[in-house]
C-alpha cells in the first residue's frame, strides 16, 4: 500500500466515528445512585413503564437500576425504592389517583414521595424548568402499577370524640384506594 492512501483511510475511518457519534446524539448518561430497594420486581415493572417524555422534557438514559430521568440538563429525575413513607406533616395531595408527599424544603427543587405504595417513588423536580404537578400528572400511570395500600390523609379527615376535642383526637381510618 502506497503511503498517500494511508491518510485517506484514516480520515475515512475518523469521518465514520464522527457519523456513529452523532447519530447516537450528543446527550450523555445521566449519573445516578439506585435507592436500597431498587431491584425489586416493582421497581423493573415501573422503569418499563416510564413515558418518553415528562412535562415536555424528553427522556435520558441513566446510569442506575430503577430510575429515570428528563430534560437537558436533567430537571426530573426519578428513583423507585426509596424507603416507604410514614406519617408526616408535610403536605400529601392526590393527583389523578397517585398519592404524592410533597418537600419544598429544597426549593425551587422539590421532592415528591408516592404514599401508599410499595416501594415507594421519589421524584426530583427542578421546578425553575417545570411545574412539579405536570410531572406527577404525567408519572401517574407509570406509578399506578404499584399497588396502593394507605391514602393520604388531612386534617378534614379528624374524627372528634363526642362532646368536642377534649379526649385524644384520631385521623380517620381510610380504605384501601383502588389503583
Amino acid at each position: 500500500m502506497s503511503a498517500t492512501r494511508r491518510p485517506h483511510r484514516l480520515l475515512g475511518a475518523l469521518l465514520i466515528v464522527a457519523g456513529a457519534a452523532a447519530l447516537t446524539g450528543c446527550t450523555a448518561v445521566v449519573p445516578m445512585q439506585p435507592a436500597p430497594s431498587a431491584q425489586l420486581a416493582a421497581c423493573a415493572d415501573v422503569v418499563v413503564h416510564l413515558p418518553t417524555s415528562v412535562a415536555g422534557q424528553a427522556e435520558r438514559e441513566t446510569d442506575a437500576q430503577g430510575t429515570g430521568a428528563w430534560g437537558d440538563p436533567a430537571t426530573v429525575l426519578l428513583h423507585c425504592g426509596v424507603e416507604v413513607p410514614g406519617p408526616t406533616t408535610l403536605p400529601c395531595v392526590n393527583v389523578n389517583g397517585v398519592d404524592w408527599i410533597n418537600d419544598d424544603s429544597d426549593a425551587p427543587r422539590i421532592r415528591i414521595t408516592t404514599y401508599g405504595r410499595t416501594p415507594a417513588v421519589e421524584v426530583l423536580v427542578d421546578t425553575t424548568k417545570v411545574s412539579w404537578s405536570t410531572v406527577a400528572v404525567d408519572l401517574a400511570s407509570t406509578i399506578k402499577v404499584i399497588p396502593q395500600a394507605k391514602a393520604c390523609t388531612s386534617i378534614d379527615d379528624l374524627q372528634l370524640p363526642p362532646g368536642g376535642a377534649t379526649g385524644p383526637v384520631t385521623l380517620a381510618p381510610t380504605a384501601p384506594a383502588t389503583p
